[in-house]
């Protein structure tokens, strides 16, 4: 059976900003997929990176007295000290001023030049020096000649700069979003999307001259290529597509490129099209997810309601990597609105659903079978208890997961695993499996309630771990059960669970004293 491919990437970051809870989020959705995806068997390629060219790069650097390409390295080198820091199983982690990178940008433009689809021309209009982002006089005038994500005024600017053609793909994006109404999700994205191309596509510049630390233009050095194109092309690039050896070229196109939402256009009409002009396949979905917001307000170091690194690792110290990445998930802006993140919601999310479902259910369940038949797990008579059909239920939630998960539909996904827990607690409840160890007749029904238990955990902890990956090894370990490496398949399947199998009692999620943020 021949593998297939995901490929998920997040867009790279800018190296002028420090990391923060928006880098970490973005790469551990992509992280859990990947994991997952794995974990189904596919042949999975994640990537991650940096985006280090452009004006402000080359600003930041000069105020402090070093070259841009000193700046980018020290900047780079703390995102992909992220990836470490979090556990994160990306494959790759490109740099745009990687020379692989550099040298494939020029042959895709050239590519783009040769097609007739860039010519060079006058700008005149408003440009947006946060975003580095232009704007024609109607876009800045319904902006209030302000920038939408920053609120700085917007700069009247003109220069002569090489165009792609944008305006000749609007029927062809037209077409796309018509035809593929999941290219873009959640479906708020998309409405926004298409209500902006009802406006109708304006050509865009693709270079800069009032800077030189970018990617010269092939065959017109004066020309700096802009940064938003040279950063699109890592999706590319990374798997060597701008190469005659495209040695990962069989990954593209992307399942999904993970972004947020302030970077939706770039990624939703221009780079479709560009891909269009390259006569290249198109991504199967771009994903937008909304912002985080900190105590009801949105996100300010003057508040001092900032998660950076250092606000972030006070909360793994407290409740776990685990637990860190199990919120970001489960209560993060996947969908159309922003997420609050907030202290008491953190302890009252870890307090609900890790320590009294997943941890008090792992803890009841083996050390029941301890105390009862010694650590040594008990045979299943095959008989139905309380109406409570196993295989059938771990089943249907097992597919409900897995096709979650291939839908990016991550929240859902836990959801589904996390019902086959809530089922055992209840399951437990109902039986009273500490009743019937009270009646020596009642030996075999009472093992056959336990191993019914601890074969459902043993199922929902495959789903769950590529959000919480520490503890379901823990909880592995404690079983003397291994995750799968390759397909989980079949250990998804009911009975995987030897009887006779030495466990332990397991305690996963301490309970732990409320940790604000002062």
């Amino acid at each position: 059976m021949t593998q297939e491919t995901r490929y998920i990437t997040t867009p790279i970051y800018y190296v002028n900003d420090k990391p923060h809870i928006g880098h970490v989020y973005t790469t551990t959705l992509c992280d859990v997929y990947a994991r997952a995806m794995r974990n189904f068997g596919h042949d999975v390629f994640f990537l991650t990176g940096t985006d280090e060219h452009g004006v402000k790069v080359e600003e930041s650097a000069q105020k402090r007295g070093i070259t841009p390409q000193a700046l980018a390295d020290e900047n780079a080198a703390v995102f992909q000290s992220i990836m470490e820091m979090f556990s994160l199983t990306n494959d790759a982690f490109i740099r745009t001023t990687d020379p692989k990178h550099e040298s494939q940008v020029q042959t895709l433009v050239s590519g783009l030049l040769a097609s007739g689809d860039v010519y060079l021309g006058d700008f005149e209009g408003w440009y947006d020096s946060g975003q580095e982002e232009y704007h024609t006089e109607n876009s800045a005038r319904e902006l209030d000649y302000k920038s939408p994500i920053s609120g700085k005024p917007l700069v009247r600017a003109t220069e002569k700069n090489y165009y792609f053609r944008l305006s000749a793909y609007q029927k062809k994006l037209e077409k796309l979003f018509a035809d593929h109404p999941d290219f873009v999700r959640p479906s708020s994205r998309r409405n926004e999307v298409l209500g902006r191309l009802r406006e109708g596509l304006q050509d865009v510049p693709i270079s800069r001259t009032n800077f030189s630390w970018g990617i010269p233009m092939p065959d017109d050095p004066e020309h700096v290529i802009y940064v938003w194109i040279d950063a699109l092309f890592n999706y590319i690039t990374a798997l060597d597509l701008g190469e005659e050896d495209k040695t990962l070229g069989k990954y593209w196109p992307a399942n999904y490129h993970v972004v947020g939402k302030e970077i939706l256009w770039f990624h939703a009409v221009i780079w479709p099209a560009i891909l269009m002009a390259l006569d290249l396949p198109l991504p199967k979905c771009i994903y937008a997810h909304s912002f985080w917001i900190s105590e009801g307000r949105k996100m300010s170091k003057s508040l001092g309601n900032f998660i950076d690194l250092k606000e972030i690792d006070k909360y793994i110290d407290v409740y776990s990597m685990d637990a860190w990445r199990f919120y970001l998930v489960t209560q993060g802006p996947l969908g159309a609105t922003d997420a609050d993140f907030a202290a008491a919601k953190f302890h009252d999310v870890y307090n609900a659903h890790l320590v009294n479902t997943v941890g008090n259910c792992a803890s009841r369940v083996t050390a029941m079978i301890e105390k009862y038949f010694d650590g040594a797990v008990p045979a299943d008579n095959g008989e139905i208890f309380a109406e409570t059909d196993w295989k059938s239920i771990c089943s249907k939630a097992a597919a409900c997961s897995q096709s979650a998960m291939e839908t990016f539909s991550l929240q859902e996904a836990v959801e589904c695993a996390m019902s086959i827990v809530r089922q055992v607690d209840l399951f437990i409840n109902t039986t009273a499996p500490f009743k019937l160890a009270k009646d020596e007749t009642k030996q075999e029904e009472l093992g056959a309630i336990l191993y019914q238990c601890i074969e459902a955990l043993r199922i929902s902890s495959i789903l769950l771990h590529p959000v919480i990956p520490v503890k379901m090894d823990e909880l592995h370990n404690a079983l003397n059960v291994e995750m799968p490496k390759q397909n989980t398949s079949t250990a998804l399947e009911w009975g995987g669970m030897e009887p006779g199998t030495t466990i332990q009692k397991v305690a996963l999620f301490p309970r732990v004293e409320f940790a604000t943020s002062e």
